[in-house]
């Protein structure tokens, strides 16, 4: 591929269901569905770990998360391992952020140039979210979660718009200085994250509509894993919503959705404006999901493709225009995408960085070449999870493996909303069978699991034991960062 300049755009916890482009018939995503019909579209993506600063660790490294030891919301990427971004400036491409990394903090050498409204961890982060076992009972940060919930306009409303004039101003700026190589500019919107507060303009359609009710309710007769009850247990989000709070908090979710998507509009009218659409390609996706009540869950956590699976769109110069691509890929691809996507040998790695990366493919390649089979891996070692969860994922096929729990499998193809659970049907044995035996090939999940409870017992040790972290650090949402430019 020639090179081109690389926008990647990505926001927070977008269920990769809710958008226009996605089938939903309900959510206003007129920007996305747009640059999807421009681009290509990868229906089955995921997250590598189904939380924020895990998720984040792997997009900057290209690596899973048993290999970066980057667990939870406590434990930020620190620039040890080298990001795609150190790469590139050993390369001399400009290489800048705007928005929301969630790193360690912004001391590190992410390797970016320069960062502007970066978000990263506050302090030590979610402290409390090491404590796994015995698992407790996160009752208040759970009830306080999602609020407030309906029409407002909260800081990270704001926070969004801020980042979305930088990034239009920074396109406008690129353009005027006109530089005959190539740039990598990296925008990172926090829409649709929680808290539910989303401006009016943007919730009122909703407000009239009689949206769905979330998948497989127990009321209904569903029965949740018990790996999932654990976590339900841990973080009764929706033991505490009325039946009027959950319609209005959907309602707020595809509102933030439709602002995000608003947001998007704006950075690709500004890169339009400035003569740079033919020039540029572009990514477009999340960090991880939101169950949206779905099996009694909120927020992100669960292997299922409501939280692990994320969307992702690549547009621009040499990718397939209207193409919806059911090859498996995950956020660790975007390692070689973006090198690919300046020119760059996809294969490249920093000085001295010797980590295995070979489980990625660029998604350039892979828009142009679907495989017709692939293995994707998601992890979860973070906050309310009794053990390790691991899921793989094929075209076909979705496998979850439970540290001390049965497995889960479920045919995705058949059972698109993981209602039918296989595993223990004696007709799928086998196959439950070599899954395993691929997923033991990767890792050894017991001594993962066991590493990253490790790990996470000697964080709290240092911040003075587990009564300590249980009532330390940031809640659930980080907070915004001071409204300023900073600079490395």
């Amino acid at each position: 591929m020639k090179k081109s300049n690389l926008l990647v755009i990505f926001s927070d916890e977008h269920n990769p269901m809710i958008a226009g482009f996605a089938g939903d018939p309900f959510v206003s995503t007129p920007n996305l569905d747009k640059l999807a019909k421009s681009g290509s579209v990868f229906t089955s993506a995921y997250c590598n770990s189904p939380i924020c600063v895990p998720a984040r660790a792997s997009l900057a490294t290209g690596l899973y998360t048993h290999q970066t030891r980057y667990w939870d919301n406590a434990i930020g990427y620190d620039g040890e391992i080298k990001s795609w971004g150190h790469v590139l400036q050993e390369h001399g491409v400009r290489v800048e952020s705007i928005g929301k990394l969630h790193y360690k903090n912004d001391q590190i050498d992410a390797g970016f140039d320069r960062q502007q409204l970066a978000m990263h961890i506050k302090g030590p982060g979610m402290l409390w979210g090491l404590a796994r076992n015995p698992l407790p009972v996160f009752e208040k940060q759970a009830f306080g979660m999602l609020r407030p919930i309906g029409a407002g306009d909260s800081a990270y409303n704001q926070y969004d718009r801020d980042i979305t004039r930088a990034a239009c101003g920074w396109l406008r700026d690129v353009a005027e200085e006109a530089p005959e190589e190539p740039w990598v500019l990296f925008v990172g919107l926090v829409a649709p994250h929680f808290p539910l507060t989303v401006p009016q303009q943007f919730i009122d359609p909703y407000l009239e509509m009689d949206l769905p009710e979330p998948a497989h309710r127990l009321e209904s007769g569903y029965v949740r894993h018990p790996w999932l009850d654990d976590m339900a247990y841990s973080q009764p989000t929706d033991d505490g919503l009325s039946d009027q709070e959950r319609k209005l908090a959907k309602a707020s979710y595809y509102g933030l959705v439709s602002f995000m998507d608003h947001n998007v509009g704006q950075i690709l009218s500004a890169l339009a404006s400035a003569g740079l659409t033919d020039s540029t390609r572009i990514v477009y996706a999340s960090d991880h999901g939101e169950n949206l009540g779905a099996r009694g869950l909120w927020g992100k956590g669960s292997l299922n493709d409501e939280s692990a699976g994320v969307p992702m769109i690549v547009s621009g110069p040499d990718v397939p225009k209207g193409a919806h691509i059911d090859t498996p890929v995950s956020l660790v691809d975007l390692y070689p995408t973006v090198l690919q996507g300046v020119g760059l040998d996809v294969d490249a790695s920093a000085d001295g960085d010797d980590y295995d990366r070979s489980h990625s493919r660029s998604l350039f390649d892979l828009a142009n070449a679907p495989a017709e089979d692939r293995l994707v891996l998601s992890e979860y070692h973070a906050v309310a999870s009794r053990s390790a969860a691991y899921m793989l994922r094929n075209r076909q096929y979705k496998f979850i493996y439970y540290v001390d729990y049965k497995p889960e499998l479920f045919d995705m193809l058949a059972d698109p909303t993981e209602s039918d659970n296989l595993a223990q049907k004696p007709e799928f044995r086998e196959l439950v069978s070599w899954f395993e035996q691929q997923l033991r090939g990767i890792l050894n999940p017991e001594e993962v699991d066991a590493q990253a409870k490790a790990d996470q017992q000697a964080v709290m040790e240092q911040h003075g034991g587990m009564q300590a972290c249980l009532s330390g650090g940031v809640a659930g949402a980080t907070p915004i960062p001071k409204l300023e430019p900073h600079e490395q």
